[in-house]
This record gives C-alpha cells, sequence and structure tokens, in this order.
C-alpha cells in the first residue's frame, strides 16, 4: 500500500477533468496513473465524445496504461482520480490490481453536480429479479463449459 500521496498528480487529474469540460470533450472526470512516480497514463472521461458509457476516466486510464506496460495488472501503480470511483470504476481498479486510489471529490460532490451513482449502490443490492432491468440465468449448464475448458487449458493465464 502506497500511503505517500503525490498532489502534483491529483492536480493533474483535476486538470484533466476541467480542460475536458473547457473544451467540450466530455465530463468533469480527470484520472492519472502513476508507477515510481512516472505518469503511466493521463485521461479524461470521453463517455460523450465517443458514445461510449463505459468510457469513464479512469477505465480510459487503465486500459492506456495497461496498453503501455503491456500486462492486465497494474499492481506497482498508484490512481489518481479527479472524484471518488463510481461503482464500475471501483471494481476496474480493482480488477486491475492498482496498489493505491486516492480521489479528489466525493461520490456526493458528483451527485451534487448531476452525477448520481447511487441508483446503482441501490440495484445492486436488490435480488437480480426485482433490478429495474432485470437478470436472470439462462442455460447454465451449457455455460459451464466454458469454466471447464478453461480450468482444463494449459495456455491459461490466471487473473
Amino acid at each position: 500500500m502506497s500511503l505517500n500521496p503525490d498532489p502534483r498528480f491529483m492536480r493533474m487529474a483535476i486538470q484533466l477533468a476541467t480542460d475536458n469540460v473547457a473544451s467540450g470533450g466530455g465530463g468533469p472526470f480527470g484520472a492519472v496513473i502513476v508507477r515510481h512516480g512516472e505518469v503511466i497514463a493521463a485521461e479524461a472521461n470521453s463517455v460523450t465524445r465517443t458514445n461510449d458509457p463505459t468510457a469513464h476516466a479512469e477505465v480510459n486510464a487503465i486500459r492506456a496504461a495497461c496498453a503501455k506496460l503491456q500486462t492486465f495488472q497494474l499492481s506497482d501503480c498508484d490512481v489518481y482520480t479527479s472524484c471518488e470511483p463510481c461503482p464500475m470504476c471501483l471494481a476496474a481498479l480493482y480488477w486491475s490490481r492498482c496498489r493505491t486510489i486516492y480521489y479528489g471529490n466525493t461520490a456526493q460532490d458528483a451527485a451534487a453536480a448531476g452525477f448520481d451513482d447511487s441508483f446503482l449502490y441501490d440495484q445492486i443490492r436488490l435480488p437480480n429479479e426485482r433490478r429495474r432491468t432485470p437478470i436472470y440465468q439462462l442455460l447454465h449448464d451449457e455455460a459451464m463449459t466454458s469454466f471447464a475448458t478453461w480450468r482444463d487449458s494449459a495456455q491459461r493465464i490466471d487473473y
């Protein structure tokens, strides 16, 4: 765990977020991924510019950092993000195995600015069939074939 945050990188994330809005590029979110004091990736939100609902700053930065480092794990990297990560970004950051996450604005600040993700947390707590978009299991036995193939694969790369 890294408990030695560098304010320069947070300022960079905040500036990315601010510049993104000022340039018409997208939402007010920026993320910077740092390894050993070096910026590996610095990205802003591009949801509306790319018509991609997953193009949050953190996800964009994860993709760029992994491409640059040619790995799917960022275990020796710290993430500076201008706002507390939404559930999708938090999950992506956990999947990336990043070392530490630092954030500027809170989820409450984001909600006050019109980016309220509290409904996502509420939906996650509900049983599948009661969610706004219901989720149903289908063809479980057939789907298990994929996992059996994975377990038996000599080519698999565990993550």
